[in-house]
């Protein structure tokens, strides 16, 4: 439907009092539509923008800035706010709090769901575009034959010099020092003041795990229930989130999406994990001749966290098996709608007019002439980095162990070139925060591993809802997995905050059963009913795959 642009909180008057946080805990916020379609559902989300300062530690000096909110009011009983963050750095969290609510109206009855789009990341639907790095393209590599697995001086110069530029380009701006997690966690504070509550409770996703850790952290007191969902060690590093991305992404390929590449596509890709292996390494060099380059190709099996991203590389597979090998295989008729859905979503054509010949002319492919910051700064920013030097000595420990994207992750990362220091330093949690938190995590998450979620639960003391065999990013309310529903569901309803527990999985796309696979979480602990596809079942895959999408790590 149609929708106004957001209405904004009336800005601070001048400081009056010796607090010069008082005119921002006074602004009154006029909420108004949103400026990005929404789903039809029995409740729309009402838009906002509240004012904040550049930096608290000093909301006296600079410019201030400006930070978009949603909100879906409680349909009964209301018992409090659940601020939602879909992760990143970097995701818009106004548009996920409409459809949280309406997947799980049970929670939406007593709790206002509230979405925010962090500092840096601009308006979802608006026009401003929030931390944007200019980046001259004429610092770029030209060469558009990028292949991480070329050891040469020359070529790990070529890759090592875009997240220089990039580091170079977003460290310039001005805004760059207070784009981080501890500002934020004070925006989110400013946001429970705001709405007149005691406690702020709490859903975040991926990085939102860190996020929603740091402000229990910093805010103890005014911490309610929080979820964090595909965790990252919240306790130790955030960039040893990203850093683990090699090992986790070529785990959940080789133990699951390769398996099951196999039982969907046989006639095309082979009958067994290794067949399957072997014919995606000459599916590498077929589109190298193509003009896509290795690096490109290799990226789109990266962080592979959502059904429609699993199907999206199933499409460039087989239309390029179809074209080496001069052969055209029906795809299973179980999965025929949804590689349609996925085909015109990322290519904009069917699934059966896609060619091998249109992957190669508009290959996924990031556009890194106009960036947004925010992930940068905020992964960057948060915590001293290790340098280019420490993350090159890294590619070349993890290429050969993980060879899909160990070689070109430690290339890659511009965090080896950011030279600007933290300026706050972020707490651990308290035992009396941690004691209303919970986990929750996927087995073989190819973008937040299980043993970061395990580490960071373990050292808080905090319980985790394990799911075995899931390989993808988010569970609660988008994977349809009713035993984690019905467990994250109780904990924000007033039962007690469940046990440790392990639930079963649910089958893969195309399938009906789960095919159970050796990995860190171990065997369910629960009976396994997986939860039946729902008529909401294209929206959950839909939220899912924007949550993945946000938090891929490059």
């Amino acid at each position: 439907m149609a929708v106004s642009v957001l209405v904004a909180a009336t800005a601070p008057a001048a400081a009056t009092t010796s607090d010069p946080l008082a005119p921002y805990r006074g602004q009154e916020v006029a909420w108004g539509a949103c400026p990005f379609k929404q789903r039809a559902q029995p409740k729309q989300a009402e838009c906002a923008r509240i004012t904040v300062p550049r930096d608290w530690a000093d909301p006296a000096a600079g410019t201030d800035l400006q930070v978009a909110v949603s909100r879906v009011t409680a349909t009964g009983t209301r018992q409090g706010a659940i601020l939602v963050n879909p992760g990143g750095p970097g995701g818009r969290g106004t548009a996920l709090a409409g459809a949280l609510a309406g997947l799980e109206p049970s929670v939406g009855e007593h709790y206002d769901i509230v979405g925010m789009d962090p500092r840096g990341t601009g308006q979802e639907g608006g026009t401003d575009a929030g931390y944007v790095c200019r980046v001259p393209l004429g610092r770029l590599p030209a060469d558009d034959d990028l292949d991480a697995r070329d050891r040469s001086a020359a070529s790990i110069a070529l890759h090592q010099r875009t997240p220089r530029v990039l580091a170079e380009a977003c460290q310039s701006d001005a805004l760059a020092p207070f784009i981080t997690t501890w500002q934020t966690a004070h925006d989110m504070d400013l946001i429970r003041t705001l709405l007149g509550d005691e406690k702020l409770n709490y859903l975040g996703f991926s990085y939102g795990t860190w996020l929603g850790a740091k402000y229990a952290s910093l805010f103890p007191d005014r911490a309610g229930k929080l979820v964090l969902d595909s965790s990252v060690n919240f306790e130790g590093r955030l960039q040893a989130a990203f850093e683990a991305f090699p090992k986790i992404d070529q785990r959940q390929f080789d133990r699951v999406y390769a398996p099951w590449l196999a039982r969907r596509f046989p006639e095309q890709l082979g009958r067994t994990a290794e067949e399957v292996r072997a014919k995606w390494e000459r599916l590498r060099v077929f589109f190298k001749e193509q003009g896509v380059p290795p690096d490109v190709f290799d990226s789109v099996f990266v962080g592979n966290g959502s059904a429609r991203q699993w199907l999206t590389g199933a499409l460039i597979l087989t239309k390029g098996a179809a074209a080496l090998d001069g052969k055209t295989t029906p795809p299973p008729a179980a999965l025929r709608a949804d590689l349609d859905r996925a085909s015109r979503a990322v290519f904009g054509r069917p699934a059966d007019r896609l060619t091998a010949a249109d992957v190669a002319a508009d290959p996924p492919e990031p556009d890194y002439a106009d960036v947004p910051g925010t992930r940068l700064a905020v992964a960057c920013g948060d915590q001293p980095t290790r340098t280019a030097s420490w993350y090159k000595l890294l590619s070349d420990l993890q290429g050969p162990a993980y060879p899909l994207f160990g070689w070109a992750y430690g290339l890659s990362e511009a965090c080896g070139f950011w030279s600007d220091a933290p300026r706050q330093q972020l707490p651990r949690l308290s035992p009396r925060a941690a004691k209303n938190i919970l986990v929750v995590q996927g087995e073989f998450d190819p973008q937040t591993g299980y043993e970061q979620a395990e580490a960071g639960a373990r050292a808080a003391g905090i319980p985790m809802i394990s799911v075995a065999d899931s390989p993808f990013h988010g569970q609660y309310a988008v994977s349809g997995n009713s035993c984690v529903d019905k467990l994250v569901n109780g904990f924000f309803l007033g039962t007690a905050r469940p046990a440790a527990t392990i639930c079963p999985g649910v089958p893969l796309p195309g399938e009906h059963q789960v095919y159970p696979v050796p990995g860190p979480a171990g065997e369910p602990s629960q009976p396994a009913t997986p939860a039946p596809r729902d008529a909401d079942s294209p929206l959950r895959e839909r939220l899912q795959d924007d949550i993945s999408a946000v938090n891929r790590g490059r």
